[in-house]
Order: C-alpha cells, then sequence, then structure tokens
C-alpha cells in the first residue's frame, strides 16, 4: 500500500508540475515570448563562440535590449542566474527552448511557392531553430508534381492529408492576398492552428487559431518614416544653435 500511495504522489506531483509549467506558459506576457526568441539567438551566438556563462548585461548587449528588461523576461521562466556569476548557457538554452516549445522538432507546411515561397523554402535558418518545411503546396497545376528543394509540391485541394499525414501544426502563407483568406479557411478546417502569414491582408480566424503577420512593405514604410524624420531633423540643423552658457536654442 505505501508503495502505491509514493506511486500516486508521485504522479499527482508531476500532474501538478505540468499544470504550473503551463500555468507559467500562459503567463508570459506576449512582448517577452517575442524577446525570448531574439535571447535564444543571442545565447546560440555565444554558445557556437564557447561561452559558457553570460551576465545579464553581457547578454543583453547581445540581444539589444536593456538588462533590467532582460531580467524581468527571464524571471517569468524562473531563477536561472547565479549572482557575481551570470547564466549558464547551456541551460538557459535549453530552457528557453522547451518554453517556446523547440525541443523537438516542428514540421511546418509552405503554402505558395512563387519568389517568396522559393526564398522560404531555401532558408537554412529554418531547420537551425527547430523547423522543417515538409510539405509545399500550390493550387497550380503546373507546379503540382514538381520538385523543390527536395519535396514534391502537393496540391492544395489534397490539404486534409498532408496536414495529417506529416502531422503539421503551423503553417507559412505565401500566397496572393485575394486567395489568402480561402487558404487560411482550408488550413484552419484541417487542423492547422499556428498560421504565419506573408499575404498583406488580415485574416479572419477562430479563437484557437493563432497568427503572426509578417507585412514586408508595412516595415518599410515605417522605415521611410524613421528616415524622413532623419532627413528633415538634418535641414533643420544649420539653423538652430544651442547657447554654450544656457543650453537654449536660439534660431537665426
Amino acid at each position: 500500500m505505501t508503495a502505491q500511495r509514493n506511486e500516486l504522489n508521485a504522479v499527482s506531483d508531476n500532474a501538478d508540475q505540468r499544470a504550473t509549467a503551463v500555468s507559467d506558459q500562459r503567463a508570459i506576457p506576449d512582448a517577452t515570448v517575442a524577446r525570448l526568441a531574439i535571447y535564444l539567438r543571442a545565447l546560440t551566438g555565444l554558445g557556437e563562440r564557447g561561452t559558457a556563462t553570460v551576465s545579464s548585461e553581457e547578454l543583453a548587449t547581445e540581444a539589444g535590449v536593456n538588462s533590467a528588461k532582460l531580467r524581468k523576461d527571464l524571471s517569468y521562466l524562473g531563477s536561472y542566474g547565479v549572482r557575481g556569476v551570470g547564466y549558464d548557457v547551456a541551460s538557459l538554452t535549453e530552457h528557453i527552448q522547451m518554453t517556446l516549445g523547440l525541443n523537438r522538432n516542428r514540421a511546418v507546411a509552405l503554402i505558395g511557392i512563387g519568389h517568396l515561397g522559393q526564398a522560404l523554402v531555401g532558408y537554412a535558418g529554418f531547420a537551425s531553430r527547430g523547423f522543417r518545411i515538409s510539405a509545399v503546396i500550390a493550387a497550380d497545376p503546373a507546379l503540382v508534381g514538381t520538385r523543390l528543394r527536395g519535396l514534391t509540391v502537393q496540391h492544395v485541394n489534397n490539404l486534409n492529408e498532408v496536414v495529417r499525414s506529416e502531422k503539421i501544426a503551423i503553417a507559412v502563407l505565401a500566397v496572393p492576398a485575394s486567395s489568402a483568406q480561402d487558404v487560411c479557411d482550408r488550413l484552419v478546417a484541417a487542423g492547422v492552428t499556428s498560421i504565419l502569414n506573408f499575404a498583406p491582408t488580415v485574416l479572419n480566424v477562430p479563437a484557437h487559431v493563432d497568427v503572426r503577420k509578417v507585412d514586408l512593405a508595412a516595415e518599410l514604410q515605417i522605415l521611410s518614416f524613421h528616415d524622413n524624420r532623419k532627413a528633415a531633423r538634418a535641414d533643420c540643423a544649420p539653423f538652430a544653435e544651442v547657447a554654450p552658457a544656457t543650453g537654449a536654442v536660439s534660431v537665426r
């Protein structure tokens, strides 16, 4: 009986730990999750250079954030730093990978193989970060059956079968805006719960489906705004002079 009670207690403890882990992950803000991916990239670089431990200041510099924000972000994962020593690079890397669900290789489907889609299929960064393009899908009958980076192009009408056979939960959408919602609906119906959307349109999805939008043109427009402001400040600079004694600005 004692052995049975111990076994039951162990099962209960494991269940509690799993529930706590899930609860903790749900409590992590989206902005922190985005930065965890940046910290992981910085830690991977440090590990490749043979760095065993890193301080919060050093890791923050590598990641391009301030150290206070980094320490707050990592506090959501628990206490993994040692005062005066810093973070163990290998341990922190592994923990962030587990938090992001990268401790197993994830199969991804790519829908749309135009110029952007073909470039994404050939992007080596997916494999090095825990993802593999396991299916490429197109609507053009002329492309179906051809080979691309070792994969046979499948027709979009076979989406259900492909998602099921390849165990795909994440899809990358690189199709024109006009067909994006239709393809999105097919993906959701097939069981896909996460979509990375490169199409320049907003997708309507059920509450249980997550969508991340990558709008390259919008990013360029934001950069254009900042460049325009810098140019405007440069044009105004010759007309402004800072008075040495008071720090006041006089305009001539």
